[in-house]
């Protein structure tokens, strides 16, 4: 069972950030500020309870980013260690100084996650005698460590949150979190529990239209929306600052050719693949950073804007650019790469996911008109990630972009979660080390870390540009539209006090800083009377 933005809900990060103003909402954290030149100093609640009774102190923070360094999170490349002055002080002292250790720090979504000592706190002991030992990630021990700790299993879940998970009532279809009376937020919260619903867009559109769901993040087509709107539902349209894109295996010719990978992105019609996928949640791609083109005029110059190729929907563009490879047409208009191999591909997508199915199928026909033969397979959407992360595909639907306001976190997404930091293999397999006209030669590695040093947001600027330039000529992946949430909402089913349209709460990302989740717990949702 994956409980997504639901985590929180009985595991409280730190704090959780207010996306229209830049202001956090404290959680575990009462205060932190930043100590130049290198010290990040956060002071934690006290009197809070872990679920199991014991207190939570500064030794959970310190396993739970000993935990993150054994799973190689990329906090640890910025940080040296995490040092515990008393039992509600967390001083992290940063190899790399940067204004997203606060982000990392203090959000960690999806990790690091705040977890119990009383729990994990023998793994994060081991990982600590490895450190001390000298070792790093790619150390026998340290890897043997580590796929120990990927088949453990605790006993049952401890957390802080005003939630916690029934056992007894896992089921395919759901489960109940029940409160937590323990919790320092069980008095601020309304609910006794809190259902989950299983399951991906097919499953959860039939529970949504029979009115027994409050609320769903997921991606609906547009002919359902329609459908939802004609029941009377209201639909929250939240930005999510990421959406769907083509990755491809880079040790498959011809895709390791970066002019290969522009004239495919100029042989789709993305405002068309944004149409026909999400209707008016979906909105196509223009400058092509590998991230948001809400936060590209935060980051770059106007002058740097104009630099990029926005690779507009032009086939005869394409078809020039692979004539000048040397690539031909077979007889029957399927291209011929220079080595005499037709280019005949599979494109995979999650199938349950139905709005980027609805993009894998658009773009396969597109492409398939071009002369690239694309044919549609759908995996499961818990195999998928697994699958591209074992490099066992030729072409696959993944996402870019993160809905974090700094664009390292994007570029993190796009150029290390399915390659250099894929678990299960090699992922996608794109070299990190690459020679550009736009900035020369770059180690992407060192650039979007690069991206994130400092504690001078301006000077952060000329590097992520940097990054921003090179992914625009290089499209490692080819991102194909930004998603709009269009999440339904059933004021007046079981909940009200769902705020109204407008309120600033709903610039928040709907998944790494969920408005849902905090109107539950800051006591703005209430059951119905």
């Amino acid at each position: 069972m994956v409980f997504g933005i639901y985590r929180n809900l009985m595991w409280l990060p730190l704090g959780m950030y207010n996306w229209a103003d830049g202001t956090w909402r404290p959680f575990l954290a009462t205060e932190w500020e930043v100590v130049p030149p290198d010290l990040l100093t956060v002071k934690l609640r006290e009197g809070v309870k872990w679920s199991d009774g014991t207190d939570f102190t500064s030794k959970d923070v310190v396993t739970s980013f000993n935990i993150a360094r054994l799973l190689n999170h990329t906090v640890w490349r910025f940080l040296d260690r995490v040092e515990t002055p008393d039992d509600y002080t967390v001083n992290f002292y940063m190899a790399r100084p940067s204004t997203v250790v606060e982000r990392y720090v203090i959000r960690g979504y999806p990790l690091p996650l705040i977890v119990s000592h009383s729990v994990f706190g023998e793994w994060a002991d081991k990982v600590q005698a490895l450190v001390d030992k000298g070792l790093t990630p790619d150390a026998d021990e340290w890897k043997a460590l580590r796929k120990e700790f990927d088949e453990f299993r605790p006993k049952e879940i401890v957390g802080t949150g005003p939630y916690i998970l029934d056992p007894k009532s896992i089921t395919e279809a759901r489960v109940t979190l029940v409160k937590n009376e323990l919790s320092y937020l069980a008095d601020t919260v309304n609910f006794d529990k809190v259902y989950l619903y299983n399951g991906e867009t097919p499953t959860i559109t039939p529970l949504v239209m029979a009115h027994h769901v409050d609320y769903a993040t997921h991606g609906f087509p547009p002919a359902t929306e329609m459908a939802f709107k004609a029941e009377g539902i209201r639909i929250i349209r939240p930005p999510i600052y990421s959406g769907p894109a083509i990755f491809f295996n880079h040790t498959i010719h011809p895709f390791e050719l970066k002019e290969v990978r522009q004239a495919i992105a100029y042989a789709i019609n993305r405002e068309e693949n944004a149409t026909v996928s999400l209707g008016e949640s979906a909105i196509a791609q223009k400058y092509m950073t590998g991230f948001s083109d809400n936060l590209v005029p935060l980051w770059l110059s106007e002058e740097d804007i104009a630099k990029l190729n926005q690779y507009p929907y032009d086939p005869a563009k394409a078809e020039e650019i692979l004539k000048g490879l040397g690539f031909t047409r077979d007889a029957d208009g399927v291209w011929v790469d220079d080595t005499g191999k037709r280019m005949e591909y599979e494109l995979t997508v999650p199938a349950e996911y139905l709005d980027w199915s609805a993009a894998a199928e658009n773009a396969a026909e597109q492409l398939t008109a071009f002369g690239i033969k694309t044919t549609v397979r759908g995996i499961t959407f818990r195999e998928h990630p697994i699958v591209v992360n074992r490099g066992e595909f030729e072409m696959a639907i993944r996402a870019w972009g993160a809905g974090d306001p700094h664009p390292h976190f994007s570029f993190r997404a796009d150029l290390f979660t399915h390659n250099i930091e894929a678990a299960e293999g090699p992922g996608m397999s794109f070299p990190m080390v690459q020679e550009t006209e736009a900035v020369g030669t770059i180690d992407l590695e060192e650039a979007v870390v690069a991206s994130a040093e400092g504690l001078d947001v301006e000077a952060q600027k000329e590097k992520v540009t940097k990054v921003a330039l090179a992914f625009n000529e290089l499209l490692p992946i080819v991102p194909l539209w930004e998603r709009y949430g269009n999440n339904p909402c059933m004021e007046g089913l079981h909940t009200t006090g769902w705020l109204p349209e407008g309120d600033p709460i709903y610039r928040n990302s709907p998944y790494t800083d969920s408005f849902v989740v905090i109107m539950i717990l800051d006591g703005t949702l209430k059951p119905l009377p």
